[in-house]
Parts: C-alpha cells; sequence; structure tokens
C-alpha cells in the first residue's frame, strides 16, 4: 500500500492544508494513513489500477503528528491541487469530509481547519459587499450595527410581524432579520410579509431619518430562492438571508452567483451548525464552516458571542472573527483539541460577524470588549422582552452600545436613560 505518512514533507504554496484531530479504534498510525487514502486517490488495500506516477502526482501528505494519547492526536495533511475542482465547495467538502467519517476504524473525527490556496481562492468571488460595504449602505461609519430578530418565531401574521419590525427601527435598531424557521406559512406568506415590512420600514426611515434594513428570509429550494431574490430586489428591499447550512453549500453558491444580478446583502444563518460542530472530538468545526461561508460569498455571518445562550467559547468566537475580518488570519492557538492554521484572503471581502442568542443589554460592554465594533448585535427576546414593550427595548440596546462607546458605565448612563435604567433592573 501507498505510504501517506511522511513527517518530512514540506507543504508547497498550491498545497491545501488539513487539520484534523483523530481518535482511532486500531494502530493511531494506521488510521491516519486510511484517513488520508480514502480522501483522495486511495482505499482500504492495494489495487491494481493504480499507479506510481498517479501515486506521485496525487498523494497527500500527512507532515505533521501530535498525539495526545495512545490513539489520539492531531495531523496535519497537505493536499495537491489537483485534487480538486476549482470552485466547487460541494467536491471539496465530499473528499476532506466525506466517507473518512463513515470509517470503523475512526472513534472520533473532527476536521479542525482548512488553508485554501491562492489558486483555489482566487477561484471564489466572496462577499459582494462585505463589512466596509454593508457599513456604506447604513453611512454607520465605527460603531456596532444593532438589530433585532422578530419574535416570536413563528406564529405572526404579516401585518403583525411588520409591526414589530416598525418598532424596533423607530426604537434605534438599524436591522430587523426573520428568524431562521419563518420562511412562507399559511399564517404568514413570504410575498405578503415583504410587502407589509417593506412599508414599515419605509415610514421608520422617513421618522428616524436613519437607513434601516429588512433580512428577509429566503430560504427554501434553490429555485424557489432564487424568485425569492428577485422579488426582494424588485420591491426596492437590500437584503436576503439565507440558512446556509440547512439549504446547503451548493444551494448557497448557486444564490451567490446569481446575486451579480440582485445586488443584495447575503445574511448568513448557520441554523444547525452544532449539530455538526457541538462535538469537539467529531465533525466539522465552526472556523472551517465560517471560513467555507466567506469564500464562497456571503457579506454577513452568526458566529456566536461568547456571552449569550450559544455554543462557542469567546476565544473560540474571537478567532473566528479574526478569520472573518482579517485579510491574513495568523494561527496562533495550539491545544489538544484545535489547531488553527494561517490563510492568506488575497481578493476575498471581510465578511461582517453577527453575535446573537440570548443577547441582552447588560451583555454589551462584554460583548464589545471581546469582539470589537465591526459587529452587527443581534438582540430577540432581549429587546422584545422588555418590561416596556419592543420599542423600549430597541432604545435600551442601543443606549447600551452609546455608553459603552463614549466609555461610560451602563448603570451610570442609565440615570438619564430609563429604557436601559428599566432593562438592568429588569434582567438581573
Amino acid at each position: 500500500m501507498l505510504e501517506y505518512i511522511d513527517l518530512k514533507y514540506k507543504p508547497n504554496k498550491d498545497d491545501f492544508i488539513l487539520s484534523y484531530y483523530v481518535e482511532s479504534n486500531i494502530d493511531f498510525r494506521k488510521t491516519c494513513e486510511q484517513i488520508a487514502a480514502e480522501s483522495s486517490i486511495g482505499t482500504w488495500t492495494d489495487i491494481s489500477t493504480m499507479n506510481k506516477r498517479t501515486a506521485v502526482k496525487l498523494k497527500p501528505h500527512i507532515f505533521s503528528i501530535r498525539k495526545v494519547g495512545d490513539k489520539k492526536g492531531n495531523i496535519k495533511i497537505a493536499y495537491p491541487y489537483k485534487l480538486f475542482e476549482q470552485g466547487s465547495i460541494p467536491q471539496l467538502l465530499s473528499s476532506i469530509a466525506g466517507n473518512i467519517f463513515g470509517m470503523k476504524i475512526v472513534k472520533n473525527l473532527r476536521l479542525e481547519d482548512i488553508e485554501f490556496p491562492k489558486k483555489y481562492v482566487k477561484s471564489f468571488k466572496g462577499p459582494k459587499y462585505g463589512i466596509k460595504g454593508v457599513r456604506k449602505k447604513f453611512g454607520i461609519k465605527k460603531r456596532p450595527l444593532v438589530g433585532t430578530i422578530v419574535k416570536p418565531k413563528v406564529g405572526l401574521s404579516p401585518k403583525q410581524h411588520a409591526k414589530v419590525a416598525y418598532e424596533s427601527w423607530i426604537g434605534g435598531c438599524d436591522v430587523v432579520k426573520d428568524d431562521e424557521n419563518l420562511t412562507s406559512m399559511a399564517f404568514n406568506k413570504f410575498e405578503d410579509r415583504l410587502k407589509e415590512v417593506m412599508k414599515m420600514k419605509e415610514k421608520a426611515e422617513k421618522e428616524t431619518g436613519e437607513k434601516k434594513g429588512y433580512m428577509v428570509n429566503i430560504t427554501a429550494d434553490c429555485s424557489t430562492m432564487l424568485k425569492r431574490m428577485k422579488m426582494s430586489k424588485d420591491i426596492g428591499n437590500d437584503y436576503a438571508m439565507v440558512d446556509i447550512i440547512t439549504a446547503g453549500f451548493s444551494a448557497l453558491q448557486t444564490v451567490r452567483e446569481y446575486n451579480e444580478k440582485y445586488n443584495l446583502i447575503l445574511h448568513a444563518h448557520r441554523a444547525m451548525h452544532a449539530a455538526i460542530t457541538k462535538n469537539k472530538k467529531h465533525g466539522i468545526s465552526m472556523i472551517a464552516i465560517a471560513k467555507i461561508a466567506r469564500l464562497i460569498g456571503v457579506d454577513q455571518l452568526h458566529i456566536g458571542t461568547g456571552v449569550g445562550k450559544m455554543e462557542g467559547s469567546k476565544l473560540e468566537v474571537r478567532e473566528i472573527e479574526d478569520d472573518m475580518e482579517k485579510s491574513f488570519f495568523l494561527g496562533k492557538r495550539e491545544d489538544k483539541i484545535f489547531t488553527p492554521l494561517n490563510q492568506e484572503w488575497y481578493n476575498i471581502k471581510p465578511v461582517f460577524a453577527v453575535t446573537s442568542g440570548g443577547l441582552y443589554p447588560q451583555l454589551v460592554p462584554k460583548l464589545i470588549r471581546n469582539m470589537g465594533t465591526d459587529i452587527i448585535i443581534q438582540a430577540g427576546g432581549g429587546i422584545h422582552g422588555h418590561p416596556s414593550g419592543t420599542i423600549s427595548g430597541a432604545r435600551a440596546m442601543r443606549q447600551a452600545v452609546d455608553a459603552t462607546l463614549e466609555g461610560v458605565s451602563l448603570r451610570d448612563y442609565a440615570k438619564n436613560h430609563k429604557e436601559l435604567r428599566e432593562a438592568l433592573n429588569y434582567w438581573k
């Protein structure tokens, strides 16, 4: 059989670098060999159809092994560029995150990170707007964007939905989005909701003098998503939201391609990601998913908060944000589970990090301290659960942002801002 372990191998500029955490049911090195083989040109035994020329050109190399136990550890594999189709995320994942997860010899396997070579990066468009483009749309140069999710998630009629959006906007929210499981139901049809919310958006913009955004959820089968993109564009909306995991990366690539025509800001929700990312010993890391989303070309991506109700430590969330925002990400941390890789992004614009999940005004200072100001703060219950209602909830969240940016404690700021004061007293 071919030997894939080559600790003397030095990756070249066209190699894909993959970092995996491996737990084996048998000999560790043998399992690593099989992971490299199954994800590329090999199989479980010698085959007569293999030739030396193929092996030399296409064989991956396990160039780093760091064991943390008898049958577990981290490995890094360099894959030749020719193994992968340009501009195709499905083909890439079918190789590096495909059959290898189903092998009996693997007890646990986690795709930690991917380092894409320049030629592959150049085959994707990346975000159409990115952070600068979104900020330009809203005329907001430095502060975090403040947003909300219409609650309850489902159950409201189009007019009721629009009313909640309107109250959020006039209270101080910049953006309002649909929740991940609201698309087009009998009680709230997509086209009806879009029309009603856009009426209220126009009204709120006139009353506040601020630009507002509506992230309408277009998630569906691919052809329906494209129709919904057109509806959104035709009515004068700037946004389309996609549940990128449940819709699939192939569908996301199609949406991004058609967005050359529609010029919408693409908001990416990560619903279902934790089914893949939450187990730190098995699956795919959120940083790998985030890098794929940036490569394809979303403008905004939910990445967690580090302080709210959703999965993700402060350090992990910060690393994801850095990889989404920087033109070059340097992976510094190295522990027994997670080993981030470097990434040069070349022509690919930065992605606006969206923080959501259990946020309310008290958490804003910690959020900004950990993640900076290039974030979109999305609070659902933390706005609509305010004791004085949605308008006051939006005001309290905006006041918390203003206080933090001014370097004033929330308690001191609340002395002259009753909405924030009510929130601080309510959520203790």
